[in-house]
């Protein structure tokens, strides 16, 4: 990845009426990087990829691609394509006319577009398809096909909004790993956004959560992860566990938290005053047939299995025990005595200090 910068967002607000739907965001994009902007519907993602897209207008603030502002800049004139969920091909039209289609806008001639197309084609794995119909394909070709159009225009950006949103199950999986292929292949700068964790979290070299306008944290995926900055990134992103309660005791990073039930649980991280809020991720969590088996762990309890989410390699069990008033939530070991333990069995759980991350309430 490049250190040179492709896009650059600074201070950016957009105001409709009274409402700040983006709220003083700044951040930068280095050339050749996948960027996602990560957050809930409704948090601001999409209005700021239309105004990057030249779609929208700021309120106030400055938006640069390659060192140059675009305030003012018509959408059609920015180094910028995009790639929408409905993908937006030319039903009417072949693959090899989609592909070649913005080419010949620019007018390049029919002639030159069409070997473009056709090299593009080749390029994401789609030769010989340039004669087909887009209705007949399937999804994920039609992704390719849209990631095509983008990138024989040579773009400085592609936009993706939340692109592989109407795909399956099974293909969304499978196009995560063509996308960040073909990112790579490129060395295009993508600025993609979405609501799903699992697709920021597999495709990004940088993740930014949105939330409410604003930024909660930036950063590479196994930092959002391992160390979630504030409640709302530590909930967002990646399974957890979550309970509150009264703060018992603090001394420097390290906490002690009364949950409502009667628990008493130790963490790391800043406390609240009265109230605070502790993150367990399920994978931190321990579990054995004793107090024994439980290795480190600071925290140690007991309780009972209450349901077994099986999923394959990622299935995991929810513990009922004494002091708590949610169920706990870990990950079921694939092989060893717990491997087949059923509903109401009793077990043992418990995680080290250091995998609960607190936070005031």
């Amino acid at each position: 990845m490049s250190s040179s910068t492709d896009l650059e967002i600074i201070n950016v607000i957009k105001r409709f009426g009274s409402y700040n739907a983006v709220d003083g965001v700044s951040f930068s994009v280095a050339q050749g990087e996948f960027f996602s902007i990560l957050g809930p519907s409704g948090c601001g993602k999409t209005t700021l990829m239309r105004m990057i897209a030249g779609f929208e207008d700021p309120t106030s603030g400055d938006i640069r691609i390659r060192e140059k502002s675009m305030i003012g800049v018509p959408a059609n004139r920015r180094p910028v394509n995009m790639v929408f969920q409905s993908l937006a091909l030319f039903p009417m039209m072949s693959v090899g006319e989609n592909v070649a289609y913005g080419l010949t806008c620019r007018g390049v001639s029919r002639a030159e577009a069409d070997k473009r197309a056709t090299r593009m084609l080749e390029r994401v794995g789609l030769k010989g398809f340039g004669d087909r119909r887009v209705t007949a394909l399937s999804g994920g070709q039609r992704q390719r096909v849209a990631i095509a159009r983008c990138l024989v225009l040579e773009p400085t950006l592609v936009l993706l909004d939340e692109p592989l949103g109407a795909l399956d199950l099974k293909l969304r999986e499978h196009m995560k790993i063509e996308l960040k292929q073909l990112q790579a292949m490129f060395n295009t700068t993508f600025v993609y956004i979405t609501h799903d964790q699992s697709e920021a979290l597999v495709m990004s070299d940088r993740i930014a959560v949105m939330n409410q306008g604003h930024f909660e944290q930036v950063g590479s995926p196994r930092e959002l992860y391992n160390n979630p900055q504030t409640p709302f990134v530590a909930s967002f992103v990646g399974e957890t566990n979550r309970w509150s309660g009264e703060t018992a005791s603090a001394s420097g990073d390290a906490v002690t938290i009364r949950l409502p039930s009667g628990a008493t649980v130790q963490g790391k991280g800043q406390a609240g005053k009265a109230q605070s809020l502790c993150f367990v991720r399920p994978e931190a969590i321990a579990l054995g047939t004793d107090q024994a088996s439980l290795g480190n762990a600071a925290n140690r309890f007991e309780g009972r299995v209450s349901a077994v989410l099986f999923d394959g390699a990622n299935s995991s069990l929810l513990i009922d025990a004494p002091g708590f008033e949610k169920p706990a939530r870990a990950v079921l070991p694939q092989a060893g005595p717990l491997a087949g333990i059923g509903v109401g069995a009793p077990i043992h759980f418990g995680w080290a200090t250091d995998s609960m991350k607190v936070f005031a309430a």
